[in-house]
């Protein structure tokens, strides 16, 4: 084993986070212990449950997170005979921040007011570096259990840290924070003991202060979920949260109940009340962790679908034996069936909530999206989840939900009308909308990333197709403008065929518009196949067009067309016109024209010509 100390520089953009979390969270400056504690509190069960397969990773008998302040020497020392770290694992979690938030994270930081700093780091998790709050140097001392090596992790949080060998008796990990000068007050016993009580009170795994040499307990160690509803509060409730998630807002709703019969077990689940920048994002698994007779089995039960990955607690069963393997949860049927039943719980909560507009407009905005994927993902709640969607409207305000549209559908409308972008309010300007809204037709506007994929899946509701307005073979001529048009269409017979040869390498059909009031063209995807959204998307991901050309038309009572029409019945060459307008077309339904210097050539010799 080599002597030397390596000296390393932090994984990109931690130095600027690190700055950011010395200078800028002075509030709320006690969640560096509780991130410390259940961190190390995490690191007991994880060795406890590999100990379930594997002798070698037994906990002592006296298994305990301890707390150790030194005034003399200004350190506070946090130690747990968890799991332990290897080298490379300590470089990895403690010298990197491997996700594309932290650049987030550090600007919602900088811009935020300092009474909302607090609740940032919980949202970002960002947990261990909390330390560098209110120590200017941090040493970490750690040994894998199952290995007889040890190393010492240290840094200032000056942009780099350093690796040496070390040793340590045992299996564990050994935090040391030498304390800055201003944060004397955690050294103080009461003072530690005050905020165990507050933030770690229901961690399972015993908490002991050192205080004159002797071991003080900590925590309770209450399993909050086995507890009766009516024996807990709501402030119990929210600092139970707070802990599991890492989060630092209220819950939006709480989930506390236990199911007896053939199967048995309690859960106690929370919707956040604000969305995290990075749990739902970057993790599609669910992280409800799950607990055999109270102890933590783990967290990667996957016991909610991905779709219901924000829901966060605990479900703790007597059904399941305490040495239950990785393996053994994949496959057994008592697993599947709390599965079922704890989704069936969560959807029901939902559609109960969202009776209420208001509070349920909070849930929807951050974490829509998110559900929307069980519509793409999960057949058998599809028709659940249908239930619990909202959307803007291009006819209301708010949100509103597919069984208000049917109930607003005209008497001969067929189909739920929907437009799919990547922004609401361009959405509401678009061409495609206008000949929709002349006849008093509401389309639903659609803007989330998963908007292009989902409705191929669900097809219908309440007997009502689901139809995108790009696809051609809308026939609005059932339905009657509510506004007379009072310029009589162009004859468009000697121009369609002229464009239709002047484009035949860029749309499939040229053809007169129903469904254009201002604007002079649009294009539309072909009746089957992918809608334009899609189309989009997969020309992104480098996969071409996907459903073939699209259709350009035309709006015959616009000037443009009129006058192009003109000069074609005229004999006059279009060919210069006709690529103007698909490039319209293109610019106009959000994406650049085909050839931008050629567009802009053809532009500037046309307003040069009045």
């Amino acid at each position: 084993m080599s002597e030397t100390l390596e000296r390393h520089s932090f994984g990109a953009e931690v130095g600027r986070l690190l700055d950011l979390v010395v200078h800028a969270l002075y509030s709320e400056r006690e969640i560096f212990l509780r991130e410390l504690v259940a961190n190390a509190a995490d690191a007991v069960d994880r060795r406890r449950f590999g100990a379930l397969t594997d002798s070698a990773l037994a906990l002592p008998a006296d298994a305990k997170v301890r707390i150790l302040p030194d005034k003399a020497a200004r350190t506070l020392t946090i130690s747990d005979p968890g799991i332990g770290m290897s080298k490379d694992e300590l470089a990895q979690n403690l010298g990197t921040i491997a996700r594309s938030g932290t650049r987030a994270f550090s600007q919602s930081l900088a811009d935020a007011k300092p009474e909302e700093r607090p609740s940032l780091i919980g949202q970002f998790g960002v947990g261990f570096y909390s330390a560098f709050m209110v120590a200017d140097r941090v040493e970490v001392t750690s040994r894998k259990a199952g290995s007889d090596e040890a190393w010492t992790w240290a840094s200032e949080g000056q942009g780099e840290y350093t690796l040496a060998p070390a040793t340590r008796a045992e299996p564990g990990t050994d935090i040391v924070l030498h304390m800055k000068a201003d944060a004397e007050e955690y050294l103080e016993s009461l003072r530690l003991e005050t905020i165990v009580r507050k933030w770690a009170d229901h961690i399972t795994v015993p908490v002991a202060l050192v205080r004159d040499g002797e071991e003080v307990a900590g925590n309770k160690g209450t399993a909050l979920w086995r507890k009766p509803k009516s024996e807990v509060s709501e402030d119990e409730y929210t600092e139970f949260y707070r802990q599991v998630a890492h989060a630092f807002d209220k819950p939006w709703a709480t989930l506390h109940w236990r199911a007896e019969g053939q199967l048995e077990f309690t859960a106690l689940l929370f919707v956040p009340g604000m969305k995290p920048f990075l749990a739902v994002e970057e993790e599609r698994e669910s992280k409800v962790r799950l607990h055999v007779r109270r102890m933590f089995i783990t967290d990667e039960a996957g016991l909610l679908p991905s779709w219901l990955r924000f829901v966060q607690g605990v479900v703790d069963t007597e059904d399941l034996p305490l040495n239950v393997s990785r393996e053994m949860l994949q496959a057994t049927p008592v697993l599947a069936r709390i599965r079922r039943a704890v989704t069936g719980k969560v959807l029901s909560e939902l559609k109960s909530r969202a009776k209420d507009a208001e509070s349920y407009a909070t849930f929807w905005q951050a974490f829509g999206p998110v559900l929307k994927e069980g519509l793409w993902e999960d057949a058998e709640h599809r028709q659940d989840i249908a239930g619990l969607l909202r959307f803007r409207s291009s006819t209301t305000e708010g949100w509103t939900s597919l069984a208000d549209y049917v109930s607003r559908m005209k008497p001969n409308q067929e189909a739920i009308y929907i437009l799919v972008g990547d922004d609401t309010e361009a959405l509401k300007r678009s061409a495609q909308i206008e000949g929709f809204s002349a006849r008093g037709l509401e389309v639903l506007l659609l803007s989330d990333h998963v908007d292009a994929f989902w409705p191929e899946r669900l097809d219908s509701f309440e007997g009502k197709p689901i139809r995108s307005i790009t696809q051609g073979g809308d026939d609005l001529s059932a339905f009657e403008p509510e506004v007379s048009e009072a310029d009589a269409p162009a004859d468009l017979a000697d121009l369609l065929p002229k464009l239709k040869e002047a484009l035949k390498d860029d749309v499939s059909d040229v053809k007169a518009s129903q469904r254009l009031v201002d604007s002079a063209v649009l294009l539309s995807a072909p009746a089957y196949g992918p809608d334009l959204q899609m189309q989009r998307l997969l020309r992104r991901a480098g996969r071409g067009m996907g459903g073939g050309q699209p259709v350009l038309e035309l709006n015959p009572r616009h000037p443009l067309i009129r006058r192009i029409a003109e000069r074609a019945a005229a004999g006059e060459d279009v060919g210069e016109a006709a690529q103007t307008l698909v490039d319209l077309a293109h610019v106009q339904g959000g994406d650049p024209p085909r050839d931008p210097v050629a567009f802009a050539r053809r532009v500037a010799a046309a307003l040069a010509q009045g």
